[in-house]
């Protein structure tokens, strides 16, 4: 019995040693191919680097879905228990640039859109249709010959509307020439002291157009899952400051899983001429506030 017992005890050990010592080679070649990895990866990386730094065109774009809704039904802790509600945004991001070594032609595209929809259903006062609220279109292009590795002579038209609500009215066209500053990749800076913004609208009470200086920063950026842009637009009026405005807009997402993630997008800006248009007043007599919008949501990166 105790011989039984004896070697039942080895066999034992020695199945558990037996494994032991796989679990270890496992790990052991586990680390050797992640080793190697990471080598090929570094590669991949320098090559996409010297890839991207060669002439041609750079194309890119990615969004952000967000959106929830709800429905109650004799819900009575709330004032209107019988309602049903919805948030829908969608903010699209996009770029088109050709990158030569005497010159570069950059285009842009951003768009944010959202919905509201609260319907009580115990009357019918309300509106059970979902109602545009975020209503921005913004497109530019950018073309400059380069004077030297951060500075160029460049002209930029860029335009900004709604899509949703009253379309070019208003819409705000600035066109003018200036240098174009690039200290460090990524980032774009526009100066253009010869600028004239037209605006297009039915109230020209509120709405006049005027030439000025143009400043565009742009920032865009992608590391690994993460895509990052940041654009700041300021019109600065040589007639009246009431006509001067400003736009900074803010774009991320992280790719969690293929083409899907999260984003987040953010927004502030400043115009006394839209003010003074939703307030129906004379534009001395608008209160400017600060403007503002954000979307959380899924992002879809293309």
């Amino acid at each position: 019995m105790n011989k039984k017992l004896l070697l039942s005890t080895l066999v034992l050990l020695a199945v558990t040693f037996g494994f032991s010592q796989t679990k270890e080679e496992l790990q052991a070649q586990k680390a050797e191919k992640q080793a190697e990895a990471n080598k090929f990866q570094e590669e991949a990386n320098a090559l996409q680097a010297q890839i991207d730094a060669l002439p041609g065109w750079r194309k890119g774009a990615f969004g952000t879905i967000g959106g929830s809704l709800s429905n109650f039904n004799d819900w009575y802790s709330q004032a209107a228990p019988n309602n049903s509600t919805g948030n829908i945004g969608i903010t699209f991001n996009a770029f088109a640039n050709k990158i030569e070594d005497k010159y570069f032609w950059r285009n842009s595209l951003n768009i944010s859109l959202a919905w509201v929809k609260l319907d009580d259903k115990d009357t019918d006062a309300d509106s059970d249709d979902f109602e545009p609220t975020s209503d921005v279109f913004n497109i530019s292009s950018l073309y400059g010959r380069n004077i030297s590795k951060t500075w160029a002579i460049s002209g930029l038209a860029e335009y900004r509307t709604t899509l949703l609500n009253d379309f070019n009215d208003p819409g705000f066209l600035d066109v003018g020439v200036g240098a174009t500053w690039t200290p460090i990749e990524n980032l774009i800076v526009v100066i253009r002291p010869l600028n004239y913004n037209f605006v297009f609208a039915e109230n020209d009470a509120a709405f006049q157009s005027s030439a000025g200086a143009k400043i565009v920063a742009d920032y865009t950026r992608q590391i690994g899952a993460i895509n990052f842009k940041s654009n700041f637009s300021t019109f600065q009026s040589y007639e009246d400051s009431d006509l001067s405005n400003f736009t900074w807009t803010n774009s991320f997402s992280y790719t969690l899983w293929k083409m899907i993630g999260v984003g987040f997008d953010f927004a502030l800006r400043s115009n006394k001429q839209e003010a003074a248009n939703y307030q129906a007043v004379d534009l001395a007599d608008a209160d400017n506030k600060l403007q503002s919008y954000y979307t959380v949501g899924l992002s879809y990166k293309f």
